[in-house]
């Protein structure tokens, strides 16, 4: 042994407790699990309960629609139209009318087609006609000229037929402005035969073939 002298720290006490800057270290807290598993077991019942009861009061999950690759379709590439209402029970829907029926019950297509007409010429009686015996009857173009005069119209030569000899009684009009004037004529001497041409010197000529009276 030293022979040092004997100080406070050679004392030791009775109680043996750490004194000091020693400190107890405390066990760590553990978690309380019951308060988990109480929530978890209810859930479970909850659970169990919804389940078995459910179905029984009528209760069906509701089902998702099955997609389109799912059910092995696919959707059209055209766009598509909403489905008109559904017809009343017992009420057979409607076919579906088609164009040509379409076109056939539209008004223009009833409808008669109408071509523009172009209305004739007015008769004018101011335009000189001659007449010209074609026959062996003598003053035959006379008397015809007479009752085209006393009908209004101008009065143009008279005469014998010098040309070609006619089988029948024509009338010569100059052209279509002068048609109206060669029907007028022709109703008025019951002559039906009307000839365009340009060959006589007055628009409108009456040629007594044989066999007028």
């Amino acid at each position: 042994m030293t022979n040092f002298a004997r100080d406070e720290f050679d004392r030791v006490p009775e109680v043996s407790s750490r004194q000091g800057v020693h400190r107890a270290v405390s066990a760590p807290s553990r978690p309380k699990l019951w308060p988990i598993l109480s929530v978890g077991i209810g859930a479970l019942a909850v659970g169990l309960v919804a389940f078995l009861l459910l179905p029984q009061l009528g209760f069906q999950p509701a089902m998702a629609p099955p997609s389109a690759a799912a059910a092995g379709t696919s959707a059209p590439a055209g766009p598509t139209t909403a489905p008109s209402e559904s017809p009343a029970s017992g009420a057979a829907a409607p076919e579906p009318q088609s164009s040509a029926d379409s076109e056939a019950a539209s008004p223009s297509a009833l409808q008669p087609a109408t071509s523009e007409t172009i209305a004739p010429a007015a008769v004018d009686k101011s335009q000189p006609v001659a007449v010209f015996n074609g026959t062996l009857t003598a003053g035959l173009a006379g008397r015809v000229g007479a009752t085209v005069q006393s009908d209004g119209w101008v009065l143009g030569e008279v005469a014998n037929w010098q040309g070609s000899p006619q089988q029948q009684s024509v009338i010569f009009y100059s052209d279509a402005a002068h048609r109206a004037n060669a029907e007028a004529l022709g109703a008025l001497l019951n002559i039906p035969t009307l000839v365009e041409s340009a060959d006589f010197p007055t628009p409108v000529a009456v040629v007594l073939g044989p066999g007028y009276q």
